[in-house]
């Protein structure tokens, strides 16, 4: 008889109980029941199996709760729907275009599919008004692409001559305090837009969009600064910016009357004699009034046409020109630095 089944055998007849004994059965050939070391490691395994199973299930619940209540942390967006609620207004669209229908026809039947749009308010500058056939087009698809019960308000804004002030002039009969203003070969996704209009809702007062430009003291002679105008890859490579374009960027509608009617007229015959520069008169108006910084939101936005006045030869340097004098007939520099990024959380997986 072996000294396992010797051991099991005087257990049973009511032998004394003996640690050495419990050991030394242990060590014996797995006979029969399993053991007791075997028995803590299968237990032990089975308990590590069961956490992890467990944290898997917890994370899969966690993902799945986060991406139908938003982010637990930073800003907190609300549903798409929520944004055209009355008591939360919308935004209206703004769009400048210049002789580019098959684009503003895009543009129009993209921001009409977006819940939050309240209108959309077309600045046209061109010698000829717009035909009714494209008046009658444009209405058309703005009332077929709405997704929501109330459908926005679709309006062409006529101006006499080509001015690039014009697309700051006020606006009659607007139902939102939020403009979008925007360039007719620009399509930002609405989800997108949707949550720029909530960070623009969190500070009201400033300028919130999605292309960054910077500025920095070149040097200074006489007691004169001079500033350097920087681009995207600036901004970039610094990882600052104190401006952000109106190609696409939400601002007060109140702006639009400071802009026309409380900025320096030297601004606007500089902007109409140059053909150029007006949202960096915007920057600087709004920057000087609120002596805040804009906010940069991080979001995909999509060119749909072929490359605009920025591409041409020269443009740098004209940028740079502006920047100087308008910064000269404010007598100072409004525009303020900032490295905030605005993120919507829900897309992001690193902190």
């Amino acid at each position: 008889m072996s000294t396992l089944i010797a051991i099991r055998d005087n257990a049973v007849t009511g032998g004394e109980y003996s640690p050495a004994k419990e050991k030394a059965a242990s060590r014996g050939v797995f006979i029969g029941r399993s053991p007791l070391l075997h028995r803590r490691i299968k237990q032990s395994l089975g308990d590590v199996k069961f956490k992890l199973l467990f944290c898997v299930f917890f994370l899969a619940v966690l993902v799945w709760f986060s991406s139908k209540i938003g982010p637990f942390m930073g800003w907190h967006p609300h549903y798409p729907t929520s944004v055209s609620s009355p008591d939360r207004g919308g935004y209206t669209i703004l769009i400048n275009t210049w002789k580019r229908n098959s684009l503003l026809k895009q543009s129009v039947a993209h921001y009409a599919s977006c819940s939050g749009t309240d209108a959309i308010r077309v600045v046209w500058s061109e010698t000829n008004p717009p035909s009714n056939r494209l008046r009658a087009y444009l209405k058309n698809i703005v009332w077929k692409k709405s997704q929501t019960a109330h459908k926005p308000n679709f309006r062409f804004d006529l101006n006499e001559g080509d001015n690039l002030n014009n697309r700051f002039k006020p606006i009659e009969d607007l139902r939102t305090d939020a403009i979008f203003s925007v360039d007719d070969d620009v399509i930002v996704p609405c989800r997108t837009l949707d949550f720029a209009f909530t960070v623009w809702q969190s500070a009201p007062q400033t300028m919130v969009g999605f292309v960054p430009r910077m500025h920095w003291l070149d040097d200074e002679k006489n007691g004169i600064a001079n500033y350097k105008y920087g681009g995207w890859w600036s901004v970039w490579w610094m990882g600052t910016y104190s401006m952000v374009l109106s190609k696409a960027a939400f601002f007060h509608r109140k702006y639009l009357d400071l802009y026309t009617h409380e900025m320096p007229s030297s601004i606007h015959d500089y902007v109409l004699r140059e053909r150029n520069c007006e949202d960096i008169a915007m920057s600087l108006l709004i920057a000087n009034a609120t002596g805040a910084p804009p906010i940069w939101i991080k979001g995909k936005i999509y060119e749909i046409g072929s490359s605009g006045i920025s591409s041409l030869k020269g443009q740098s340097n004209r940028r740079n020109k502006c920047l100087n004098d308008f910064v000269s007939l404010y007598g100072q520099m409004p525009l303020v630095s900032t490295n905030v990024k605005a993120v919507d959380a829900r897309k992001e997986w690193f902190w």
